[in-house]
């Protein structure tokens, strides 16, 4: 498949992606791209946000591909079990938050985020109903390498250890992400309708 034969669904995480976040560009570069926006992207709500998902899904004109990072790869996988079977054509999950151990995590912008009152956590471990491909930092404040890799093995998904990269975001250099957008390229490229 190619850029133009999906919908690529843009799944932002806790606070959203600002933007010179790779999501934001990749939004704005990508002519079949768009953002699944929330209404509180500082004080998500699971079922506010998995809800947005199956209605950006639902009104998809082209197969969906949903493009997640951070928190966003969590509310993907909550929202997987609400969504038609088939209908997803896949996703790419890139730096997934530790949902069941956020109390390690750093704080951002000043913050920090109250996981435990998000209903996100437990972070559902079983497969997803589409093919996936997470991509990891081995330095990730957010997510160890060993549970990024349990967390895919359990989805079902292809691995990626991107190696030493931070949370893979604008702080991490990641703006422009070069080598994301031929990952991208190259998932698509397997998928089928």
């Amino acid at each position: 498949m190619r850029t133009s034969e999906v919908e690529i669904l843009i799944v932002p995480g806790w606070s959203g992606s600002g933007p010179d976040h790779w999501q934001s560009r990749w939004e704005r570069s990508l002519k079949t791209a768009r953002r699944i926006d929330q209404q509180h992207w500082r004080e998500p709500d699971r079922e506010q946000w998995t809800g947005r998902i199956v209605a950006a899904v639902a009104e998809a004109a082209l197969p969906p591909v949903l493009v997640a990072h951070s928190l966003g790869v969590a509310a993907v996988v909550h929202a997987a079990a609400k969504l038609p079977h088939g209908l997803v054509a896949g996703a790419m999950l890139v730096a997934p938050a530790d949902v069941d151990n956020a109390k390690g995590w750093p704080l951002t912008d000043g913050e920090t985020l109250p996981a435990e009152e998000t209903g996100f956590a437990p972070l559902p471990l079983s497969p997803l109903p589409f093919p996936a491909l997470v991509i990891a930092s081995s330095d990730d404040p957010y997510c160890s390498l060993p549970r990024a890799q349990t967390m895919a093995e359990a989805w079902g998904a292809e691995f990626v250890d991107a190696g030493e990269q931070g949370h893979i975001n604008t702080a991490s250099g990641h703006g422009p992400w070069p080598d994301g957008l031929l990952r991208f390229g190259g998932f698509l490229r397997g998928l089928s309708v």
